[in-house]
């Protein structure tokens, strides 16, 4: 790899010019300035070792299975939607005048109702 400022822009320079796309010295040098820039960047990819999975049991959330309960209940009586799906506590699927449409419910925690204020 090219060591000086100048090296990297002969370098840029010799590949455009045989990529049949010559560039000037300035736009070389901007292109080297460029280059130069890219190697601080810092390049976060995933892991090859596959996550380990967890041995959690995860907690149902009462309270917002009984929120969709009620909606599901009252979608029920008052329209003609059919075909509910309950997906955990968190998410209400149903089919409505020829669609589908999905109720996601979000609880919020302390630090989101102080952000609201």
């Amino acid at each position: 790899m090219a060591k000086t400022f100048e090296e990297i822009v002969k370098k840029i320079m010799a590949e455009m010019e045989k990529d049949g796309c010559p560039v000037t010295k300035e736009e070389a040098e901007e292109m080297a300035k460029m280059e130069i820039n890219s190697n601080d960047i810092k390049r976060y990819e995933k892991s090859d070792k596959p996550r380990k999975a967890s041995n959690k049991e995860r907690k149902v959330d009462t309270e917002k299975l009984d929120l969709l309960k009620l909606v599901k209940q009252a979608l029920e009586e008052n329209t003609s939607a059919t075909d509910f799906v309950l997906k955990t506590e968190t998410e209400l699927t149903f089919f409505y005048m020829e669609k589908f449409y999905t109720f996601k419910l979000t609880k919020h925690g302390k630090k989101w109702l102080d952000k609201q204020k």
